[in-house]
């Protein structure tokens, strides 16, 4: 709202009034001042300055009382304005101190903020810590700070062991499945394997969730959970337990996968003799010319289930379920060596791309390679290769870079990396595991050979009894035959002989017989073509 109006009659008239208010004010001064000056005697300047000096006098003496009035009552005042505004203030920093000030587990705390693991400001709280004494050292389970997760400790988990006194190898971390918080983290006391422990019953074995490959630092059992849609590939100096820890992957796959067929490479000529008799086929070579063979035949297995599945997914009828198949290759780098000649070269370079070929493309089809090698040096095995494996395992090598060609160039770089250069090389079977991103430090299995001997001869009496039990066919003709003249491969000109063909011409000839039995021929000595009976028998128990 605006001002009102004054009335212009109203105006003068105040004017009036103040001017008659301020004529009666100064006859008032002029009194005053006469009378002072009368009664001092004074002249008129020194009265006018002697009053004008003692009004200002009076004036400053009333603004220091004044002043001083009003300090004495703030301070009266104030005691009750504390009261009143901070006292509240004073008991909620109290209590979110109480809330913030904790008992700090000492060991942990000083050790993952040493270590950078968390914040100088952070602690460990000693309410969220238990500390288990195990056989051979200590099982910390803590939840760190809110804010970090358990991967904080284990990027760090080379540091904290340093902060304990030991060294990464005597440290095992593990992650809940319920807080990402909560870490337990096992710090050995004594370097790890420093006991032997029993292999495994073959009751462990069935009961473990997967493939087991060996124990771990406290013992317990450890591996991947399935070899579907995954290969493996072992490195190691020689010496260092790599046939014996194949020997005892084997036996572990025999006991929890029950029925497959196995395809052995033993480059070493004796290191996978133990299980020949059920393998589909066996080679003690360490000739290029059969790692090719073999790889050919593997491939055209891979090729013959693709189209399987093709058709199943064209017809809308559900994927088919194929029998898994192992391909074990014993000294591969042997394998994929040249001997300097034109012919040489090219027949390594034929290898190793059927080798990529396989790797990368027969796990959708239940095909898995193994493959160990006693060289891991840059060019042992080509890189495209080397790529293709998704689970990494190396025991003791002279070096990280040497380590890098079985587990990946980039494996350092990884989430608690583990050096396989700081093994112990003399605890044999030793080795680093790197799969899902994970490594663990595991010892491989040392069956005895009566051990191995009964899951190999149950084996081959389940074979044994599904190839009497298979109805009369063209395919168990051949084998039957084969076994009664203990052959292991037949010509084609003779198969077809013994099967009742009469074609003379050997390409049709060749033909028939290739569609009758349903399996491929090869190449047998002297460049014969023929079949094998490892391969008769294979396809026979598969169903192919």
């Amino acid at each position: 709202m605006g001002k009102r109006k004054q009335h212009p009659g109203q105006a003068s008239e105040d004017a009036y009034g103040q001017a008659a208010g301020a004529i009666g004010a100064l006859v008032i001064v002029f009194g005053i001042l006469a009378a002072i000056k009368t009664k001092l005697g004074l002249s008129w300047p020194a009265t006018v300055l002697l009053t004008a000096g003692s009004l200002v006098a009076l004036g400053y003496l009333a603004w220091r009382i004044r002043t001083g009035v009003k300090r004495l009552w703030a301070r009266e005042e104030q005691p009750a304005v504390m009261r009143s505004q901070e006292v509240p203030a004073t008991a909620t920093s109290v209590a979110e101190e109480a809330v913030q000030v904790v008992p700090a587990h000492p060991e942990l705390t000083a050790a993952l903020v040493t270590a950078g693991t968390i914040g100088k400001d952070e602690v460990i709280r000693a309410d969220e810590v238990t500390v288990t004494a195990v056989r051979t050292g200590k099982r910390y389970d803590f939840l760190v700070p809110k804010g970090r997760t358990y991967m904080d400790v284990e990027k760090r988990l080379g540091n904290i062991a340093g902060m304990f006194g030991v060294t990464r190898l005597h440290t095992k971390l593990e992650r809940s499945r319920q807080n990402e918080r909560r870490v337990q983290l096992l710090v050995l006391d004594e370097p790890p394997f420093s006991r032997p422990v029993p292999a495994p019953t073959r009751q462990e074995i069935v009961a473990f969730n997967g493939v087991p490959f060996g124990h771990d630092v406290v013992g317990e059992l450890v591996g991947v959970p399935t070899f579907d849609k995954a290969s493996l590939l072992v490195g190691g100096m020689t010496q260092m337990g790599k046939t014996t820890l194949v020997n005892g992957l084997i036996t572990c796959l025999l006991i929890a996968y029950g029925d497959f067929d196995l395809y052995l490479l033993d480059g070493k000529h004796c290191g996978l003799t133990r299980f020949e008799k059920i393998a589909a086929r066996y080679e003690a070579s360490d000739d290029p010319a059969v790692m090719e063979s073999m790889l050919d035949k593997l491939n055209g297995r891979v090729e013959q289930r693709y189209g399987k599945i093709q058709d199943a997914i064209r017809n809308r009828r559900p994927i088919p379920m194929f029998k898994p198949v192992f391909f074990i290759v014993d000294e591969a780098a042997d394998f994929f060596a040249d001997n300097g000649t034109p012919a040489g070269k090219e027949r390594a370079r034929k290898v190793a791309e059927k080798a990529r070929s396989l790797v990368a493309k027969a796990l959708e089809s239940e095909i898995s390679t193994v493959m160990l090698t006693q060289r891991p040096a840059q060019n042992a095995i080509p890189v495209m290769v080397r790529d293709q494996f998704l689970y990494r395992m190396c025991l003791y090598v002279a070096s990280e870079g040497t380590a890098k060609v079985a587990l990946g160039d980039t494996y350092f770089e990884t989430v608690a990396p583990i050096s396989p250069a700081l093994l112990d090389s003399n605890i044999k079977g030793q080795g680093v595991l790197f799969a899902h991103g994970v490594s663990t430090l595991i010892r491989g299995f040392n069956f005895t050979d009566e051990f191995i001997w009964e899951v190999v001869d149950g084996v081959h009496d389940r074979q044994q009894q599904v190839l009497e039990q298979a109805p009369v066919s063209p395919r168990k003709q051949a084998i039957e035959l084969m076994q009664s003249k203990g052959l292991d491969f037949m010509s084609t000109a003779d198969l077809a002989s013994a099967l009742g063909i009469t074609e003379t011409d050997p390409v049709n000839r060749g033909k028939k017989v290739s569609r009758l039995l349903g399996v491929p021929a090869g190449k047998g000595p002297k460049g014969v073509r023929g079949y094998r009976l490892a391969d008769l028998t294979a396809a026979l128990m598969s169903g192919s």
